[in-house]
């Protein structure tokens, strides 16, 4: 079984940067897409990046879009998301998670997840 573990959250003010990684078990990782997910307190869950097996196909949720970065590192079976201009709104609980699948975007199409870590934004 594949264990995700998030790490890289915390305090930050608005207008901040943060880097959150997500490191993988396992030996496969290379075969999985992976992906970010947040939630908002009493919110459902939201998607914020994906990014292919390969890294050669990556897209973002529009309300990240231009501001985050996903990456992955295959060699140390590690995905990134680099968060920069964060600002109130971005304050969640962010997932790592991985799929079977190549590519994913869609929650139903994650296979395994980590158990998040938390970012907040002051404003």
């Amino acid at each position: 079984q594949v264990q995700l573990v998030e790490s890289g959250g915390g305090l930050v003010q608005a207008g901040g940067s943060l880097r959150l990684s997500c490191a993988a078990s396992g030996r496969t990782f290379s075969k999985y897409g992976m992906g970010w997910f947040r939630r908002h307190p009493g919110k459902e869950l939201e998607w914020v990046a994906a990014i292919s097996d390969s890294g050669d196909i990556i897209d973002y949720g529009d309300s990240v879009k231009g501001r985050f970065t996903i990456s992955r590192d295959n060699t140390k079976t590690t995905v990134y998301l680099q968060m920069n201009g964060l600002n109130p709104e971005d304050t969640a609980s962010y997932y790592c998670a991985g799929s079977f699948s190549l590519y994913c975007s869609d929650p139903a199409c994650f296979n395994f997840w980590g158990q998040g870590t938390q970012v907040t934004v002051s404003s």
